[in-house]
């Protein structure tokens, strides 16, 4: 079992009372709004060194162990909404690994330290609109001239996207066939040719900006690559592993609260002439429920020793994701359920919930795209 120091406890305690205080109170009004103010946000976030908890301290990171980033994800989940743990998610574990992981040191101070700082907002371009997860047959190229890349194409659903000032994009770069012909290379959004196409109105997620990006003949320095020229597909790949370990966290602390708050409901809800939580097949829904969410508390804890061990952490954190995906939408359900009519009615925290729900079997790969890479690592294919 993992151990937790009282260090960690204690950053636990410090995440979720900032969470609770400044994140919390503010949930319906980002919602209402479709995005947080993430400018605001971040560098309140990068004041207690939530934004950086990992990386290098020479560049505004903590230095610290993985469990520490476990548990910055657990909370901010709990408290929710989910859409604005995605939001911060996408800085700290889903834009910048690469970057910190490969970049050259004048990108890492030009891009990397105001990230850590709170004082960029950045993003990951990856996804289009008829590639979905099949990052192999992106279309968004760049082309070489000189000391600069050529860039055009467009990216679709992308989180932060309306606020980021630069993203990690995945561009093809060759005309190499399979994965050996993409870069990512990092993007300011105040380039010319780069453009806020439109912000979607989605489904759950409110409090988070999901925008589609285009690009017409951007031109940034070739300096601009993440790593080597061609290896950017692998690097995303490396990137897609904190991605989903992150996502599997959030949405454990997610869930959690869900069935605690259903649980409070449920004792204090009368029908039938006692309390709701004393019917049989409530209690052991909600035990089942529970254990299954232990299991996967405990799996990402494994998850988190072997990232700390340095192994490849590629088939927990599908997993994990995968598992998470699932669990979160049986979970959301049965929670709205329990609830009756109220729980159906906009202003119950349930039908909020419900709606976020479906995004962690779709952000970071589907489920299918989980159980296509698990079949591949196990050798489940010809």
């Amino acid at each position: 079992m993992v151990a937790f120091t009282a260090e960690h406890n204690s950053f636990r305690r410090l995440v979720r009372d900032f969470a609770e205080k400044e994140i919390g109170p503010y949930g319906d009004e980002w919602e209402a709004k479709g995005m947080f103010p993430a400018h605001e946000l971040f560098p309140r976030l990068a004041e207690l060194g939530l934004l950086g908890v990992e990386y290098d301290e020479k560049y505004g990171g903590q230095g610290a162990d993985h469990l520490f980033t476990v548990i910055l994800h657990e909370e901010l989940g709990r408290v929710g909404p989910a859409g604005v743990a995605l939001g911060i998610g996408i800085q700290t574990d889903m834009a910048t690994p690469a970057l910190h992981q490969f970049g050259s040191e004048e990108l890492k101070q030009e891009y990397l330290v105001p990230a850590l700082k709170g004082e960029a907002v950045c993003s990951v371009a990856v996804t289009e609109s008829d590639t979905g997860s099949d990052v192999s047959a992106l279309r968004t190229r760049a082309v070489r001239d000189g000391d600069d890349w050529v860039i055009n194409g467009s990216k679709t659903y992308i989180t932060n996207g309306a606020q980021a000032d630069w993203v990690c994009l995945l561009a093809r770069t060759s005309d190499a066939t399979g994965s050996g012909g993409f870069s990512q290379i990092i993007v300011p959004a105040g380039t010319p040719g780069f453009e806020v196409h439109r912000t979607f109105d989605k489904l759950g997620m409110r409090s988070s900006d999901t925008a589609e990006l285009t690009f017409t003949d951007v031109r940034v320095p070739v300096s601009n690559t993440i790593g080597e020229i061609g290896l950017g597909f692998y690097q995303q790949m490396s990137q897609f592993q904190n991605e989903r370990l992150a996502l599997s966290y959030a949405a454990v602390g997610g869930m959690e609260t869900a069935l605690t708050r259903t649980a409070d409901y449920l004792k204090t809800r009368r029908a039938f002439g006692s309390p709701l939580i004393d019917k049989q097949y409530i209690q052991f829904r909600l035990a089942e429920l529970s254990a299954r969410l232990d299991i996967l508390r405990h799996y990402n804890y494994a998850a988190a020793e072997a990232y700390i061990r340095g192994e490849e952490a590629i088939r927990f954190a599908t997993i994990g994701k995968l598992e998470a995906g699932r669990l979160a939408r049986e979970i959301s359900a049965t929670c709205l359920q329990l609830h009756g009519g109220m729980g159906y009615m906009e202003e119950m925290w349930t039908a909020r919930y419900f709606r976020d729900s479906p995004v962690w079997s779709i952000g970071g790969g589907t489920d299918e795209v989980m159980l296509y890479s698990l079949s591949r690592l196990d050798g489940y294919h010809s």
